[in-house]
């Protein structure tokens, strides 16, 4: 997930035009992507990613990253967190409306890698209140953005964490992951 500096995911409107992208980081989350066959959204991003990603490789002037990245996602399997979807009926994707807890164990007890959580700061705060995030990969952006959408939200408890990886990039931009010592 990329962060600014003070914490914020997004711009006060949703705006993420601050995010420093470039090949260079292109290239190695596609490499930690190709790790994974989970990808877990909130519904807005969800809407978001499918209104793109299925059919980016399809465009006469697709990029490198849209042409890699749209393959993995047609079947990456999708995890959706959803009230107003429930029932839906979607290929290669699970719509969790309920019973939040017990259905992200579940899926994390199944064969496979990881779950990487894309965006979603909704969906990301209602996690992290289910302490359901084992593990923390952020870019951090180097920009203070002094109001937006914020990471951590009504954090009431110290979560303890291990750093697991350190990079820079030439953008500036840095990562940092952590995983949580649980």
């Amino acid at each position: 997930m990329h962060i600014s500096l003070d914490g914020f995911v997004a711009g006060p409107n949703g705006e993420m035009n601050w995010i420093k992208i470039d090949q260079e980081l292109f290239d190695h989350i596609e490499k930690r992507i190709g790790e994974t066959d989970t990808a877990l959204y909130g519904r807005v991003t969800y809407d978001m990613m499918e209104s793109y990603w299925p059919t980016a490789a399809d465009k006469p002037n697709a990029s490198k990253h849209d042409i890699v990245h749209s393959k993995w996602y047609k079947h990456a399997h999708k995890l959706v967190l959803s009230k107003t979807m429930k029932g839906a009926d979607l290929p290669n994707t699970t719509i969790i409306s309920d019973n939040l807890a017990d259905s992200i164990n579940e899926i994390k007890q199944q064969d496979g890698a990881d779950i990487l959580l894309f965006g979603s700061p909704t969906a990301t705060h209602t996690l992290i209140k289910e302490n359901l995030i084992d593990g923390y990969w952020l870019f951090v952006n180097p920009i203070i953005l002094g109001e937006g959408i914020p990471l951590f939200v009504d954090t009431k408890q110290k979560v303890k964490l291990n750093l697991s990886a350190t990079r820079q990039f030439t953008s500036g931009v840095v990562e940092v992951g952590y995983t949580v010592d649980k």
